[in-house]
């Protein structure tokens, strides 16, 4: 079943089309990937999905609803999270506090329980810690949860963006670029985490990459855009070989080339 569709979106910026009538459909429980080289308007599509831009053609669908031009909040209620290729963290603030903050919108308790300290605002602090450590073990920052965030490696931040991302209980999941500045081994995690969201959370999740071994290790299908366009979707085998892909990345067409598309 289709969760997340975009049919025909364009957008404009001064009269330059950074995304020209852009379609496809993610299914269900899939780890679909977005793809493309520098400029070709990944992060702008993102934007779009999740309300920073309104569409200026084209319909965004996401569970059988039209959800083209909502504000990023409502669409966030509706059941879409994400990160940013930018991390954005509360640097001074533990690790644990900032997975708190992201879903305190599911709180119960009032302004006033929280000042009067009720017994229902104890109940809802206790309810969000428990749900926030049970996703920073998911993502093995357990250990870390009272060391401040802005003190974690940069390969840990990304991580506890994810984490904090999941506070807000999401159906779809759209990670921009997680595995940027992330070593071999740190990546080689993130895929496995990437494929639990899936398996064992029942996520479907989007995924912008530039990391080409984390794209094929985890997506089941995969489409590329180039200047704003789309150039290909197939599997990660068909897309790893595809002539229109090989020209977008490595300014050739070959389609007998054995290089993967990207490096």
């Amino acid at each position: 079943m289709t969760l997340l569709s975009l049919e025909r979106v364009s957008k404009v910026f001064g009269g330059l089309h950074a995304v020209r009538e852009v379609s496809f459909a993610v299914r269900e429980r899939e780890v679909f990937g977005l793809i493309g080289p520098n400029g070709a308007g990944k992060t702008t599509i993102f934007n779009v999905i999740t309300g920073v831009y309104a569409p200026d053609g084209g319909a965004v669908r996401f569970d059988g609803e039209d959800i083209s031009g909502w504000s990023p909040a409502a669409i966030a209620a509706r059941g879409i999270a994400r990160t940013f290729q930018n991390i954005r963290l509360f640097r001074a603030m533990t690790v644990e506090q900032n997975v708190m903050v992201a879903g305190h919108h599911v709180h119960k308790a009032t302004a006033l329980d929280a000042v009067l300290r009720t017994r229902r605002h104890a109940t809802d602090e206790q309810a969000l810690r428990k749900r926030a450590r049970e996703l920073l073990d998911l993502f093995n920052l357990g250990d870390l949860a009272d060391d401040v965030a802005g003190s974690l490696p940069y390969g840990s931040q990304r991580r506890l963006e994810i984490a904090r991302a999941l506070m807000l209980k999401p159906k779809l999941v759209l990670l921009d670029e997680p595995a940027a500045g992330m070593n071999s081994q740190e990546a080689a995690e993130l895929k496995r985490q990437i494929l639990r969201l899936r398996d064992e959370l029942g996520l479907t999740v989007v995924l912008v990459e530039h990391n080409m071994a984390v794209v094929m290790g985890v997506c089941d299908r995969i489409h590329v855009v180039d200047h704003g366009e789309s150039i290909a979707e197939d599997t990660p085998d068909e897309i790893r070989v595809h002539p229109k892909v090989l020209a977008a990345y490595l300014g050739e067409e070959d389609p007998q080339a054995t290089r993967e598309a990207p490096p």
